[in-house]
């Protein structure tokens, strides 16, 4: 979709015909506001205020037309939202002076309203400060483009969007818009999303709600589509013919790091399987969509998880590392999980009988994401090297990006034996001088720009919860408990079984390198 235009899809279950014509294909001319509510919070300074000053030391977001405006209770100035943004987007000891203009040009942009997230006086002041600077960019009275980021726990959602919708909205439909970015965890279960879906979508329409996922972001996730879809060499191949087996994998060094309080109130289910995880199973596993806009691939992506079968009790495995409940934010007995692996599976032609298994873990023996495709063994293994390991696939989303294939050659030598060696793309290397942005700049990016394609949808969201949800119960419940683990191992030696059982081989004697620089 082109920067200078929003259109939306004419989708009716997901459209009021009316704002979408007023909106489609309307050149963007107004001047922009952000708005970040939450300004103070961890996650906006972490990552929302980051990810907007990157956007526009790359020319993204143009000083001339927009402004940022910070939004919270905490009662302080400007200059003292600007000193603790500051830090997190530079380091002024190596900084050079160009870059601490940069870094001050952009703090210039932000200005901070206080105010309550449940009453109008603190929103109407806040449209107030909205409405002078659209003024003084002599913006046409309703071309004016309005982006409101919530960094906030979602228990304030419904309150902040009905405060939005009373007071901030853009005030008529001259090619301007009013758009909201959500962040996860978007429900606990499947009750409690529909009940946040439906609270929303009385205020909002669904091109107007952006549902962020920040894994959607991830440059090795956004190659998904252009792997599969783009190379003759994996058509034929992508299926229950070939494919024995899938895993997703999610694994942290560390534990929950004076975050137990909230983690234990969601688990590492909620936390990462069902949304992080899952969202990459659908690229995995989505028929080829008929175009790349956005409701034909998350289309797809619905149909994949429709036709996941109900979670077999006998193929989950639960975790919980030895001294988290140390934590003092977390209680005595908890029973929350902070690994899990699970199998999936996905009931429909092309992967009937292919297991699909999720694998989250902290406080694990290495860091890393990726997303491992194991082929089938060679019919008549004329070479007896079965035992060295199956080809696969590998992603690696994070860290030292890559993706290669693991594949076995003949052993350099007089001897016809064979080994197990790779093709190899390493970003680091191919890519050297090219910065991967940050998944954070890209959403916020294709917001601004009305491209939904790799946002959540509110079927898509309803149909992720009906897989888990009866699970979460069960856990919730304590009617099913995790295994103990030491913190710096691979998990509960159960889950190792689980795979073994699912048709995972192990590679024995091969180890994957990063390519050194």
């Amino acid at each position: 979709m082109e920067s200078g235009q929003w259109t939306i899809e004419k989708r009716s279950s997901f459209r009021n015909d009316s704002f979408a014509r007023d909106n489609e294909n309307v050149p963007e001319t107004g001047c922009l506001s952000i708005i970040v509510l939450g300004a103070s919070g961890d996650l906006a300074k972490k990552k929302t205020f980051p990810a907007l000053f990157n956007l526009y030391r790359q020319g993204f977001l143009q000083s001339n037309e927009v402004h940022i405006f910070g939004y919270a209770r905490t009662k302080i100035s400007d200059d003292e939202l600007r000193n603790r943004i500051r830090g997190y987007l530079i380091n002024d000891k190596t900084a050079t002076k160009g870059q601490s203009d940069e870094v001050s040009d952009f703090l210039q942009l932000i200005k901070y309203v206080s105010g309550s997230y449940d009453a109008e006086e603190g929103f109407q002041l806040l449209d107030k400060e909205i409405s002078e600077h659209e003024l003084s960019k002599n913006s046409l009275e309703g071309s004016s483009r309005r982006l409101f980021y919530l960094a906030l726990p979602p228990s304030v959602y419904p309150s902040v969007c009905r405060m939005i919708k009373q007071c901030c909205m853009n005030k008529s439909d001259l090619g301007g818009w009013t758009r909201i970015v959500v962040e996860k965890p978007f429900g606990k279960d499947l009750d409690s999303a529909e009940q946040l879906s439906a609270q929303i979508g009385e205020l909002f329409d669904e091109p107007q709600i952006y549902r962020i996922d920040h894994y959607l972001g991830k440059e090795l996730v956004q190659n998904m589509l252009v792997l599969r879809f783009a190379n003759r060499f994996f058509l034929p191949l992508w299926n229950r013919d070939n494919i024995d087996n899938v895993q997703i994998v999610f694994r942290e060094d560390f534990g929950t790091e004076g975050r137990g309080g909230y983690f234990d109130e969601y688990g590492i289910i909620r936390d990462i399987i069902q949304n992080h995880l899952l969202q990459v199973l659908c690229l995995v596993g989505m028929e080829k969509p008929i175009s790349l806009k956005p409701e034909h691939i998350r289309d797809e992506k619905v149909k994949v998880l429709q036709s996941v079968l109900p979670i077999s009790d006998d193929e989950v495995v639960l975790g919980q590392y030895d001294g988290y409940r140390d934590d003092p934010t977390v209680p005595d007995h908890s029973n929350t999980p902070t690994f899990a692996t699970v199998v999936l599976r996905i009931h429909n032609e092309r992967w009937e009988g292919v297991p699909f298994i999720l694998k989250a873990g902290k406080a694990l023996n290495s860091r890393k994401a990726e997303i491992r495709v194991q082929f089938k063994d060679v019919p008549g293994d004329i070479f007896k090297c079965k035992k060295q390991g199956r080809n696969e696939f590998v992603i690696r989303l994070q860290p030292s990006e890559a993706i290669y294939m693991k594949l076995t050659v003949k052993q350099p030598g007089l001897e016809m034996s064979t080994v197990q060696s790779e093709l190899d793309l390493s970003y680091g290397q191919r890519y050297q001088g090219v910065t991967i942005p940050e998944a954070y700049e890209r959403l916020i990016l294709d917001t601004i720009r009305g491209d939904q394609q790799h946002f959540v949808r509110r079927d898509e969201l309803k149909a992720a919860w009906e897989i888990f949800t009866p699970l979460l119960h069960k856990i919730d419940n304590g009617e099913m408990k995790p295994l103990p683990y030491q913190p710096g191992s691979r998990g509960p030696a159960e889950a190792d079984e689980l795979l073994a059982r699912a048709g995972y081989v192990q590679t024995h004697g091969y180890i994957w390198i990063p390519p050194t620089l």
